[in-house]
């Protein structure tokens, strides 16, 4: 994809790319820090047809949303040929909130590896055991069917 970004003096950045049916969808960026969601009209894509603004957690959610998925798709498409291994995604839960990945013990407990996470549109790829977790963060997981079950169940109750 080729993401255009441009400049808009005194307001701040416009990121955008095409879609297939001519419409061009992005986000402007404004220098006080405010984030809108802009979708073009199709026979104008300097003119747009919906303006949503996001905050900054909104943002971050539909990133999530958008981005998680999408690493999972590729880490499962390159374990295909792996039989047993298989990738999820899983919300960190309160009782990790504030806490590191160490404190989860994942990988002693379950032998689940943590490939990633995902917070606030920014992924966090090959996360140390002294990344600080916070509950909402969505963690991108490698291990047996077994083990990501158990995973799951120690990050909602700890």
């Amino acid at each position: 994809m080729n993401v255009e970004v441009t400049p808009l003096p005194g307001i701040g950045v416009r990121k955008d790319f095409a879609l297939r049916g001519g419409r061009r969808i992005g986000v402007v960026t404004h220098r006080d820090g405010k984030i809108e969601l802009i979708i073009s009209k199709s026979d104008d894509p300097d003119a747009c047809l919906a303006e949503l603004p996001l905050s900054a957690d909104e943002a971050g959610a539909l990133a999530n949303l958008l981005g998680a998925p999408q690493l999972v798709a590729q880490l499962t498409e390159e374990h295909r040929d792996l039989p047993g291994i298989h990738t999820r995604q899983i919300p960190v839960g309160p009782p990790f909130d504030g806490r590191t990945l160490g404190d989860t013990a994942l990988r002693t407990r379950t032998g689940v590896s943590v490939v990633a996470v995902m917070r606030a549109g920014q992924v966090h790829s090959s996360p140390t055991p002294d990344f600080t977790l916070t509950a909402g963060d969505l963690m991108v997981t490698v291990g047996t069917s077994e083990g990501l079950d158990n995973a799951v169940r120690i990050l909602k109750r700890g």
